[in-house]
């Protein structure tokens, strides 16, 4: 549960930058606003309206995505209603797999050490052939 946290968490944060990267794109690419009695001077000009459009239909697809990844890591997190019997019969249950992985992992280790064994023999008995027909091709 606390992966589904973390993975919740850095999704909230993801959104949290999307928004802030969306406030600082309208800020940089909107028309300044005059006010009565204040006099501003500076630049005026706005970015092209057609990149306003491209960055509001990116920012719009990037925070509806997080929003829906959000939904669904909440939805995968255990609700109240779970009993203690239910977490305990699940935990029971992941035991079990973990000990029969466990048995597959040293039965696939076994057969793994047999096989080094059979290829190390191997491996002798062709540096022992390569050593007799040396010797035997420096005899002659």
């Amino acid at each position: 549960m606390a992966d589904r946290l973390t993975q919740l968490q850095d999704t909230v944060n993801q959104q949290a930058e999307h928004f802030c990267n969306a406030i600082g794109i309208i800020q940089q690419t909107s028309c300044p606003s005059k006010f009565p009695n204040f006099d501003r001077s500076g630049s005026q000009t706005p970015l092209r309206t057609n990149t306003q459009e491209d960055y509001a239909q990116l920012f719009a697809q990037l925070i509806s995505r997080c929003a829906k990844d959000i939904d669904t890591l909440i939805e995968s997190l255990p609700n109240e209603d779970s009993s203690t019997e239910l977490q305990n019969q699940s935990l029971r249950r992941l035991e079990v797999e973990n000990q029969e992985a466990a048995k597959r992992l040293d039965e696939v280790a076994r057969s793994g050490e047999v096989l080094l064994e059979k290829i190390q023999m191997a491996l002798e008995d062709l540096a022992q052939a390569q050593l007799e027909i040396h010797i035997t091709s420096l005899n002659r």
